[in-house]
């Protein structure tokens, strides 16, 4: 899949700002050509003139022949490089002015700047990553706990990928294995009901339904989980955000309908990134407003992953709040104020909701509804074995388990070789999406734009 007689680009590749250290990505058949006249050293070749994966200090030249900058250059050539192309890398001070002359100084010299995430799309178009671990480049930088780092350093280094390549493998020999039985249909054994097949699908399902619970997890990792809370007004819910965010993100006051528009705060629920939405209260009023408010709360409830229904303990008629809730949403029911009526925090499972009684102001109980948050997602805080993953990737396992799951169907109903066949091909592509062995240019492109420029 190598790309040959592409641009060299070129691109800044710390961040914005002032720093100790700036540095300059550049990538291409050009390399060697701009390293001639960029570098103040005497040589005839880039050999000569740097020593591959060695740190040189050089002056980077302008040209009229002054000094940009002086620095650390260092060179990869191709294949040993990130890219799988010729790269150079120039690490001068980090000032943006100077790290601004001295690209400036690059492109002039044929080099063009490159798009948000091109020099990692060309490590994947050269085979030296794999779609899953592109990704994970990205999202080891915009990781924002430990454990999502540890899971992305995972996926980088092909624990995810290695799982699902073995799952395609697999599917690959599965689909030989019946296309060949129906080829020699006039055999005495009949493969489709001798059980091999049917064994081997059973066991493909169990295996993906792992991958699935793990990938799950390394979602709830790089993502986190939305929680809305909602409620009527002074039911404690600008209290409940405080108190989970561990600081005063809300103004609370005995004053109904304080909160008027939309308060949104990250927080970490040991290791889970947690995104909490403090919403207006929910009730009739003619305040345009309060109406505004209620407007954008509904709009949050609709896209919440968990919705937190707040309620006093004291007046726990809840009927006119939950007509205006989306049918069959993710509703916990949270009885606060406890602490009013003598009560002690508990956790009750009914057919309709999960309760769980506490006390925001006392703090009784709110352990009980962090591990609930928890639980409810399927998190676990032991993620040795977690790699991260997006939401891209559980629709592919999904679909993949969708397509397995209908072959077995097939098998054990009709015995139709050709739709088992059929169904475990499309299972295979599934899969196979996220690695990006089968993959359109539409998905690569809405992927690397993502990506910060320079990476």
């Amino acid at each position: 899949m190598a790309i040959e007689n592409r641009d060299t680009i070129a691109a800044i590749a710390t961040p914005p700002g002032n720093g100790g250290v700036g540095i300059i990505r550049i990538s291409g058949t050009l390399v060697p050509e701009i390293a001639k006249h960029l570098i103040r050293r005497q040589a005839c070749d880039i050999h000569a003139l740097l020593t591959p994966r060695l740190a040189q200090y050089s002056s980077f030249i302008d040209n009229d022949g002054s000094v940009i900058d002086s620095g650390i250059a260092l060179y990869f050539p191709s294949p040993a490089s990130y890219t799988g192309e010729d790269i150079l890398e120039l690490q001068g001070h980090g000032g943006s002015v100077v790290l601004d002359m001295l690209l400036r100084r690059v492109l002039s010299l044929g080099a063009r700047l490159a798009n948000p995430g091109e020099f990692t799309e060309r490590a994947f178009l050269n085979g030296k990553l794999d779609l899953a671990q592109a990704e994970a480049v990205a999202d080891l930088i915009e990781s924002s706990t430990e454990q999502s780092v540890r899971s992305a350093q995972k996926s980088m280094q092909g624990v995810f990928s290695e799982q699902v390549n073995e799952l395609v493998e697999e599917l690959t020999e599965l689909r030989t294995y019946v296309e060949a039985a129906i080829d020699f249909v006039d055999e005495e054994i009949d493969f489709l009901t001798d059980g091999v097949v049917e064994n081997r699908i059973v066991t493909l399902l169990r295996r993906l339904e792992h991958i699935q619970q793990t990938a799950q997890q390394g979602r709830l990792l790089r993502d986190g989980m939305t929680v809305v809370l909602a409620g009527k007004p002074n039911a404690g819910k600008s209290s409940l955000l405080n108190a989970l965010a561990g600081h005063e993100a809300a103004i609370v006051t005995d004053i109904a309908g304080t909160t008027r528009d939309v308060l949104k705060e990250r927080i970490q629920l040991d290791g889970m990134p947690l995104h909490i939405i403090d919403t207006a209260g929910l009730r009739e009023s003619d305040n345009a407003i309060e109406q505004e408010g209620i407007r954008r709360a509904h709009l949050e409830i609709k896209n919440a992953d968990k919705i937190l229904l707040l309620i006093d303990a004291r007046e726990p008629e809840i009927e006119s709040v939950l007509t205006t809730l989306p049918p069959g949403g993710n509703i916990t029911h949270i009885y606060n104020k406890i602490d009013l009526l003598g009560l002690e925090p508990d956790i009750k499972q009914t057919q309709s909701a999960t309760q769980i009684y506490l006390s925001i102001k006392t703090g009784n109980g709110l352990e009980l509804l962090k591990q609930h948050l928890k639980q409810s997602v399927g998190f676990n805080e032991a993620t040795d074995n977690v790699f991260i993953a997006r939401r891209r990737h559980l629709e592919a396992l999904s679909k993949g388990r969708e397509f397995v799951e209908s072959a077995l169907d097939q098998l054990r109903g009709s015995q139709a070789g050709e739709l088992v066949a059929e169904d475990l091909k499309q299972a295979q592509n599934s899969l196979a999406e996220i690695t990006g062995k089968f993959s359109s240019d539409d998905l690569l492109g809405k992927i690397f734009s993502s990506f910060c420029i320079g990476k």
